[in-house]
């Protein structure tokens, strides 16, 4: 994780088990603010009897946001170090546990169609969804997508009220917007702020393979339970999808972060017209400008954007023309001066796309057009079955984790795993036969076919295990 935090974390925002919260109240002079009328434009104001309020503006999006309950049954299995020093002798059965979570959602369409997040869904073996008038219904998974961490659902409805978009690439630090939700299960709540920032794509809360992030910041009070839950401006238009925290106590601390809308509803529209989500794809490799690089380039010092570092052979870059040490100064007339910018820019767009891109070769500029490919799919399977990825700080904090240990950890085992009687969620792989291993690339290296000794870390012990790879 690149933020450096030192008692405050990450949290997705949903709830497992809502415990019981005390409350605080706290005085607080009453915010000085403009009256509205319905569609957002201000009153004229020192009429008779009027008072600065929201209400118009908040009540329609009160409509449209739902609370999303899930449940799923998690096993857990019985430590492998246990079932390999009894072997047969001792019948060691996994357990398993009912999970309950709480979330919340955003009508889209008037047919059922609710904008959330993956992490509010992901796994549930049956989602119920409430909605502000008391109607409950059972809701089916349209599709989900961990990268972007969103998800659509859909409920058997029509004529329901839905929600207005708007276009969040236009949002301005200083806005106000107002996150509507069910945080810490209390009930459909709405809170004020602005937008703190934009672009956050460094938190690395997606994970480390794939993650695609680009963040709205608010100070709008939101907490566990508010994930998938509406942000929207001061015309009561849906400008992003709340979804996580950064909090020392697991509550508000007015660092809140919410997808963008622009990129909710270009994933939402993939998901529901194919069950999945193609992106585009350029193949290249690049770095970010420095002053004193950029005058060796023959470009001013203060040049914004992204030197091409390496161009992956057959790929769009490539066959368009690309050329390393080029520099990209934008995309489709929008300026890219960061990787995660590029990335995301290019992601958004689905193969076959046509861009036009800005550049600086030899100190002189230069438009080239690319049709976009598809993008590699980046596996992060160790063996068949398991999952894992690279052991970070966070992960350590989340599962507790002793900071000494480093390898890679185990995120998931499917059932149906040759290896899922050895090997478990949370593990750490430590070492594969006797050397270190910090990545799923070195692991590919060092397993062999026949019978590997791994040196792991679960449940606070270390320990070695055997796995055979056939």
């Amino acid at each position: 994780m690149n933020i450096k935090l030192t008692t405050a974390v990450l949290i997705l925002l949903s709830i497992a088990s809502v415990p019981v919260f005390g409350l605080e109240a706290k005085d607080k002079p009453a915010p000085s603010l403009p009256v509205l009328k319905r569609d957002g434009s201000p009153v004229t104001e020192g009429r008779p009897g009027s008072v600065a309020t929201y209400a118009d503006v908040v009540e329609p999006v009160q409509k449209v946001v739902v609370t999303i309950s899930s449940s799923k049954t998690v096993r857990i299995p019985a430590n492998p170090l246990l079932r390999q020093l009894f072997g047969n002798r001792i019948q060691i059965p996994d357990q398993e546990r009912k999970e309950e979570g709480l979330g919340s959602g955003v009508i889209v369409s008037p047919d059922g169609y609710i904008l959330t997040n993956n992490h509010v869904v992901e796994g549930a073996d049956e989602l119920k969804v409430a909605l502000s008038d008391d109607r409950k219904f059972t809701a089916k998974l349209v599709g989900t997508d961990e990268k972007t961490d969103i998800a659509v659902i859909k409920i058997d409805a029509s004529s329901l009220p839905s929600v207005t978009l708007a276009d969040s690439d236009k949002l301005r630090v200083g806005d106000i917007v107002f996150a509507v939700g069910n945080p810490l299960g209390v009930g459909e709540t709405v809170t004020m702020g602005i937008v703190s920032a934009k672009g956050r794509n460094r938190l690395s809360l997606l994970g480390e393979i794939g993650g695609y992030e680009d963040f709205i910041q608010t100070d709008a009070a939101i907490n566990m339970g508010n994930s998938g839950g509406a942000l929207v401006d001061a015309k009561g238009r849906l400008v992003g999808i709340n979804s996580a925290i950064i909090s020392p106590s697991r509550g508000n601390v007015g660092i809140g972060f919410a997808i963008p809308v622009n990129l909710a509803a270009s994933v939402m529209k993939s998901l529901i017209l194919t069950g999945t989500v193609s992106r585009g794809y350029l193949g290249v490799d690049t770095q970010d400008m420095a002053p004193d690089v950029a005058e060796q380039l023959g470009l001013p010092a203060n040049t914004k954007g992204l030197i091409v570092s390496d161009i992956t052979t057959d790929s769009p870059a490539e066959k368009a023309g690309l050329k390393v040490s080029d520099v990209i100064l934008s995309i489709d007339g929008k300026p890219v001066s960061a990787k995660e910018e590029l990335r995301l820019a290019i992601a958004e767009q689905p193969p076959g796309t046509r861009i036009s891109l800005k550049i600086m070769r030899d100190g002189k500029p230069l438009a080239i057009d690319v049709v976009l490919g598809s993008a590699p799919e980046v596996s992060n399977e160790l063996l068949t079955g398991v999952s894992a990825v690279p052991l970070t700080d966070d992960a350590r904090r989340k599962i507790g984790i002793d900071p000494r240990v480093n390898g890679l950890l185990i995120t998931d085992v499917d059932a149906s795993s040759p290896y899922a009687d050895v090997l478990a969620a949370n593990m750490v792989v430590m070492e594969i036969n006797r050397t270190a291993v910090a990545s799923l690339a070195q692991a590919g290296k060092l397993l062999q076919k026949g019978r590997n000794l791994l040196f792991v870390y679960h449940n606070g012990t270390p320990g070695f295990l055997v796995v055979t790879v056939r």
